[in-house]
């Protein structure tokens, strides 16, 4: 499980990146590189990393659910997930 901390800033990020998306969009259009480099460094979308959104844990993502393969697996051995189930053949 991810420190609170990194959880924090993640969640602070991706505020950033809503918020000057409009003006980052258009600044690009535009191409003002001058006035995109004043804006604050995490405005920036590919400063986010995709975390899970229960434990934070970075790695084994899966997109489509937005969690972690651990949590996926315990979340779909439970049926918490609908149309998930354990394959058998």
């Amino acid at each position: 499980m991810a420190k609170e901390s990194v959880k924090a800033r993640q969640r602070k990020r991706e505020q950033m990146v809503a918020h000057y998306a409009a003006k980052r969009a258009a600044l690009k259009a535009a191409g003002d590189y001058a006035g995109l480099d004043k804006l604050p460094k995490n405005s920036s979308a590919v400063r986010l990393r995709n975390r899970c959104q229960l434990t934070g844990r970075p790695r084994g993502y899966l997109r489509h659910f937005g969690v972690c393969r651990l949590i996926f697996r315990d979340m779909a051995l439970d049926g918490k997930i609908p149309g998930v189930r354990k394959a058998s053949w």
